[in-house]
């Protein structure tokens, strides 16, 4: 049963471990971080562990009872682990099976003046990802740089943004932890992120 108390969080874990090497630690620390803050503030924590296992139906149940929805990812080769992308295909099937996150992609015969992208049902939800890179902060939205060309992070990660924004939900700017195998300041950062969260609720 779905609850009436909007005060609701959900927070998705996607770190994928790779034995002596990482293994997701600073990954749950962030999310400890959010799960204490939300807590705090009187939320239900609703919680994920991608790589624990997952029922899909449970999960759009729980994505519908969410007022906010968190994924605390590593990026690994300029994405969220492979595991996250087997779970959003099958959670985004398993709400528009039942129509729950959308009713269409939008277009409208009727009315020619409706977008691709304006069917969604998860109005007013709020989606955003904490991220942690191997990357340094200062290789994205900077023309100068090779790789990256000016592109940010949001744009990096827009594969992952725009399902929740098809759907209807509001995307909040990510918050990244940079650097973090070289030169990183992760217990800086952890503490940065509780005030981010200040902002979003």
């Amino acid at each position: 049963m779905i609850s009436k108390n909007n005060k609701t969080v959900l927070l998705i874990n996607a770190h994928l471990n790779y034995p002596n090497r990482s293994e997701g630690k600073l990954n749950a620390s962030f999310q400890k971080v959010a799960k204490d803050f939300f807590l705090s503030k009187g939320y239900q924590v609703l919680e994920t562990k991608v790589e624990e296992g997952y029922a899909p139906i449970e999960e759009v149940v729980k994505h519908l009872q969410a007022e906010i929805i968190i994924l605390q990812t590593p990026i690994n080769w300029f994405g969220a682990p492979w595991i996250y992308k087997k779970y959003t295909d099958e959670l985004f099937e398993a709400g528009h099976a039942k129509r729950e996150f959308l009713e269409s992609d939008g277009r409208s015969r009727q009315d020619v003046t409706k977008q691709y992208g304006s069917g969604g049902k998860l109005q007013g939800k709020k989606f955003m990802v904490s991220a942690t890179w191997n990357a340094p902060g200062e290789a994205f939205g900077d023309r100068n740089q090779n790789l990256m060309k000016g592109k940010t992070t949001d744009d990096l990660l827009l594969n992952i943004t725009s399902n929740y924004a098809f759907c209807g939900a509001d995307i909040i700017p990510g918050f990244n932890s940079f650097d973090v195998v070289k030169n990183g300041t992760p217990k800086e950062d952890l503490v940065k992120y509780k005030a981010y969260l200040e902002n979003i609720i």
